[in-house]
């Protein structure tokens, strides 16, 4: 007799996904893709009722129109930034790198051009969230038994893993969760030199499939919040390969 799995009496809660957006037919066909796919999905029309929306309900995903009729999406996005970690996902219907470089700049986490499909929409989501925490743990067998360490350290630049949370002489960093993963991948193993595809992978994940430009950029943001003006920045560009922790 086959043996049945009881149900699990207090099952995890759906990830919550907020979409500003302000095109009715649009919002609706992004809602039902998602909600079909188990998340709790709220919309909101304008920036303003996005920001308050996202005080209020805590998403773990942010849909964000670039174009919006009151607050524009940069702005929203900078707002976003001073009270949640939410990964953000920026769309917009210019096809201008101008406005992906920005848009990343002031804390999106990727980007999408519009029009795009909503079954690819919905699987950026998932790998979002499927995304793995840095931890600051190198393989095993690699840097010695040393490396596994909660606190990484580097002259004024602390880095604890455990609270999320990174300092400059006791100044707290504002990163973004991309930036401070970056961060903690970089330092945790400095005599490595790691490719744009060794940090998609390391980062965002093995099922990812954003574009290199996406890193390029999280690492200029992420070099301007911890060099703090120095001459010569903790992250070296290793040219035709990629990126190396110097401190």
């Amino acid at each position: 007799m086959a043996m049945t799995t009881a149900p699990d009496p207090n099952p995890p809660p759906a990830r919550r996904v907020l979409v500003v957006e302000d095109t009715p037919e649009f919002a609706m066909v992004v809602q039902a893709a998602l909600a079909n796919e188990g998340y709790t999905v709220d919309l909101a029309t304008t920036g303003s009722e996005g920001l308050d929306m996202a005080r209020t309900l805590w998403p773990d995903v942010v849909i964000l129109d670039l174009v919006l009729p009151d607050t524009g999406g940069l702005e929203v996005c900078r707002e976003l930034r001073t009270f949640t970690d939410a990964y953000v996902v920026m769309l917009t219907s210019k096809d201008d790198e101008f406005d992906k470089v920005v848009g990343l700049s002031v804390g999106a986490d990727d980007y999408m051009t519009k029009p795009f499909s909503s079954r690819e929409l919905v699987a950026r989501v998932a790998a979002m969230l499927r995304r793995p925490r840095t931890d600051g743990r190198s393989p095993e067998g690699e840097d010695g038994p040393n490396d596994d360490r909660e606190v990484l350290q580097d002259g004024d630049l602390r880095v604890d893993v455990m609270a999320h949370e990174a300092t400059v002489d006791g100044t707290a960093l504002p990163l973004t969760r991309t930036e401070f993963d970056l961060l903690a991948t970089l330092m945790a193993r400095p005599s490595i030199v790691f490719t744009r595809a060794m940090l998609r992978d390391k980062v965002w994940g093995e099922d990812w499939f954003g574009d290199d430009h996406v890193v390029d950029v999280h690492i200029a943001n992420l070099r301007k919040k911890v060099d703090r003006g120095r001459d010569a920045s903790r992250i070296r560009t290793v040219r035709g390969v990629g990126y190396r922790f110097v401190g």
